[in-house]
């Protein structure tokens, strides 16, 4: 395979350790009335979470006031807290130089994404592809990853995927890439058993997805 997709938050950057944090001490309680598990809404697009807290649970704020929460904290996490996820950086130079094409698919939006890419300097990225880019649901479903395919010119079958998050897990699996589950202590608490693997730590993950690459 010579294409490896990854996702965003809890792959290329630490911000999911300081989104988890967010929804459950602020948002989330903010927001509905009953306790939520952060991990039913983790990779989902922010805009989406809305309309599923909304139809299973009771709101106590409307639509825009929930989103200018949202947009506020992501403003935070990723121009002062998060950083860049142990290793990535040389992973990512060692994957081009094997000739291995890379791309970002994210639920995030393209600023937040932006703001990534541009504060940690990462310029090797041959595609980068937002939830807000499909016209189709976004994750746990599979039209982002079939969407992020097609823009690399391959089938989702040619493509690994890199995802932390249940939802994204799914996504992946769905959409019929190969995909490695990474584990941290921030989502020890998701299921990954859509996955193909799973492995956790930078070493594990820069060993097998070299190996998948070199086994074509």
């Amino acid at each position: 395979m010579d294409c490896v997709l990854f996702d965003m938050d809890g792959v290329i950057v630490d911000s999911e350790d300081y989104w988890v944090d967010r929804e459950r001490e602020e948002l989330l309680p903010a927001v509905v009335e009953e306790d939520v598990p952060v991990s039913e809404i983790t990779g989902m697009n922010y805009k989406e979470i809305y309309e599923y807290l909304d139809s299973n649970y009771t709101t106590l704020v409307d639509r825009p006031e929930y989103i200018d929460r949202f947009e506020e904290i992501a403003r935070e996490i990723y121009t002062e807290h998060a950083e860049l996820m142990p290793g990535f950086r040389d992973l990512l130079a060692d994957l081009h130089e094997h000739g291995v094409r890379t791309a970002i698919v994210s639920s995030s939006p393209p600023d937040w994404i932006e703001t990534v890419t541009d504060r940690f300097d990462l310029e090797r990225f041959d595609e980068i592809v937002s939830a807000e880019h499909i016209d189709g649901p976004g994750k746990p479903e599979p039209a982002i990853y079939e969407h992020a395919a097609r823009e690399m010119g391959v089938e989702p079958g040619d493509c690994i995927v890199v995802e932390d998050s249940e939802h994204g897990v799914e996504s992946a699996a769905a959409a019929g890439a190969y995909t490695l589950a990474y584990e941290t202590a921030t989502n020890d608490d998701h299921d990954h058993s859509a996955a193909d693997e799973s492995v956790s730590g930078p070493d594990e993950l820069r060993e097998r997805l070299l190996a998948l690459c070199d086994a074509d």
